[in-house]
């Protein structure tokens, strides 16, 4: 199931407090809007009936009573009537009946013919004529239907509101995370590159995210110049340690070349040989890497017979593992080419078989492969020794990391895999390891076919 990004979360989120707000305002609204809406109704009944008196006026002995007091405003009807009930003027709706009994200053509900009515009757005293009547007529329902056509609306304003709420969410967020998503690109592509000189740049923002991005810049700084000492320390002391090295293991052959020698002073040359001779492979290894790390370790592709190189590794150190006790099974697609660097793609295979047969006890097995398709080429190395803990596997690839170095031969620096990690990625390809604690590992790893021109 995809992931929903923290983008979609917020505004999701937000929309929905949005809805819930206004669902809420519009409730409580429609609530207590219902009832002001009804009052509000009903006020204007009372007032236009107090205001048709002014319509109503004696002239010449006589009662005249304006035209306007017959119009119907706001669906209020106005009639008059005198001291006996007689209609003086203006108007009844429609199905309403005069049997309703008048009630001075006092608002009345009457249900007739299915409809219902609001009633409000105030009496006023005409000089020189007494008193008159003014009936208002207003029905319910027309009230009732302003205010559902009012709830309709709020039912189409509430969806437009939510659409409209998510949509300048979305924006906000979306302008709001732009720049983590600048912090998110920009380490993505320092890991991908392994380039520690990158740097994301956020200029002109002083919130929390621009202080966060600054801090990142600042750290990175820190870390790049931190890894560029350690790279130049590992590459003056490998370089400074290759001459007295070398020396001391051409006096050591000096001197075992003397016939002269006690067998004890022999086999101690023979140490110290043996061991100068491992520093000195340290040493190359070290020098190797640091110059990779550098991108100063150039590679010498040529067009070359994979399958012929690796059955030449593979016959060396079919040797040794037989010295050792192990059994060794190859199998070799014949006529594998590719383009790649010689002498890095032999210590490939080197350093994997040197690390299988340092971990494979006395009658183990050794199983080696090479083939190839359209489209690449494929080559592992299987061993039954002692495996790998799940939780030590990713640490495999790390330098002078080894699996249980006090069982097994100290001459392992820790440094093959490492060697052979870069190797391959360098040759474009790419390298897995699977493995169980007790039952040995399998390393494949994979090459394009096609040419590669790529000089690290």
């Amino acid at each position: 199931m995809k992931k929903i990004s923290l983008k979609w979360k917020l505004t999701i989120l937000y929309t929905l407090l949005m809805t819930l707000l206004t669902g809420v305002v519009l409730t409580v609204l429609l609530y207590l809007g219902g009832d002001l809406f009804l009052e509000s109704a009903t006020d204007v009944l009372k007032e236009r009936v107090f205001e048709s008196v002014d319509l109503v006026k004696m002239k010449k002995g006589t009662l005249i009573i304006d035209s306007d007091f017959s119009d119907v405003e706001n669906g209020i009807y106005l009639s008059a009537y005198d001291e006996t009930g007689v209609l003086l003027a203006g108007r009844i709706p429609y199905g309403f009946t005069s049997a309703v009994s008048f009630q001075e200053n006092t608002l009345q509900t009457a249900k007739l013919n299915e409809t219902t009515w609001y009633i409000f009757d105030a009496a006023f005293q005409i000089r020189k004529y007494g008193v008159i009547h003014i009936r208002g007529i207003c029905s319910v329902s027309a009230v009732e239907n302003e205010l559902y056509l009012l709830i309709k609306l709020c039912f189409i304003l509430l969806p437009l509101s939510v659409i409209l709420s998510a949509v300048l969410c979305y924006s906000l967020v979306k302008r709001t995370l732009r720049p983590v998503s600048r912090i998110t690109r920009t380490a993505a592509e320092i890991c991908e590159q392994k380039n520690l000189s990158r740097r994301i740049g956020l200029k002109g923002s002083r919130d929390e995210i621009g202080v966060l991005a600054e801090t990142f810049d600042q750290m990175l700084t820190q870390l790049q110049a931190a890894f560029e000492n350690q790279k130049q320390f590992t590459s003056d002391v490998s370089h400074e340690l290759r001459t007295p090295l070398s020396v001391i293991l051409s006096q050591c052959e000096s001197c075992l070349a003397n016939p002269a020698l006690h067998e004890e002073e022999r086999q101690a040359l023979q140490v110290i040989r043996d061991r100068t001779t491992g520093l000195i492979r340290l040493v190359s290894q070290l020098l190797l890497l640091s110059r990779a790390d550098q991108n100063r370790q150039p590679l010498c592709f040529e067009i070359l017979d994979f399958s012929l190189l690796t059955q030449t590794v593979m016959e060396e150190q079919g040797e040794i593992a037989r010295q050792k006790g192990l059994i060794m099974e190859t199998h070799i697609q014949k006529d594998i080419i590719l383009q790649g660097d010689e002498t890095m793609l032999f210590r490939l295979w080197m350093n994997l078989f040197d690390n299988a047969i340092a971990y494979t006890e006395e009658g183990g097995r050794i199983q080696a492969g090479l083939f190839a398709d359209d489209t690449s080429v494929t080559g592992y190395v299987k061993d039954t020794g002692v495996g790998i803990s799940e939780e030590n596997l990713p640490k495999i690839w790390e330098r002078f990391y080894r699996a249980e170095p006090s069982r097994f031969e100290p001459s392992h620096s820790g440094l093959g895999l490492s060697m052979v990690k870069w190797i391959v990625e360098a040759h474009g390809g790419s390298i897995q390891a699977q493995s169980e604690e007790g039952e040995g590992s399998i390393f494949t790893f994979t090459l394009p076919s096609e040419p590669v021109n790529k000089r690290m």
